[in-house]
Parts: C-alpha cells; sequence; structure tokens
C-alpha cells in the first residue's frame, strides 16, 4: 500500500489506523484512485467480528474496512 501511494520504498504505516488515512485521504493520498485488493477472499475470511486484544477494541471486519473510502475512491476486490 506505501508503494502505491507514496512511490517505490514508500511507508504508509502498518496498522487499521493507517489504511483509514489512505482510504480517506487524510496523509499522502488524495481521492481520485482505484485500491485493488489481490486476494480478498483471503482478508474476508480472517477480517471477522471478535476483539483485539492489542488494541483493546472491537476487531476491525472486511464491511467495516470497506465502508472507510470516501467519494473518488474506488476499491476493487479480487
Amino acid at each position: 500500500m506505501g508503494e502505491a501511494i507514496n512511490g517505490p520504498g514508500g511507508y504508509f504505516g502498518w496498522n487499521a489506523g493507517a489504511l483509514h488515512d489512505c482510504l480517506l485521504g487524510d496523509w499522502g493520498a488524495a481521492p481520485g484512485f482505484r485500491l485493488i485488493w489481490h486476494d480478498s477472499e483471503v482478508a474476508r475470511r480472517h477480517l471477522v467480528p471478535g476483539y483485539d486484544r492489542r488494541d483493546w477494541c472491537p476487531a476491525v471486519t472486511m464491511d467495516h474496512l470497506l465502508a472507510w473510502p470516501e467519494d473518488g475512491v474506488e476499491v476493487e476486490l479480487r
């Protein structure tokens, strides 16, 4: 994700907060791009309701992630 947004060697963080920033255009990316999510079925199987013990909050689900992108950001699941 980091290289797609910030070029070769680009870094965009390591957690859901960084992805949220990317998809909303808050930092480094501006709406008007398409995110191609390869192997999205693998993500869907693992991003399920539950509890995130690391962040002490409900786990982020695939549906939750797909609700983040704002207008001008297309997500293509492959």
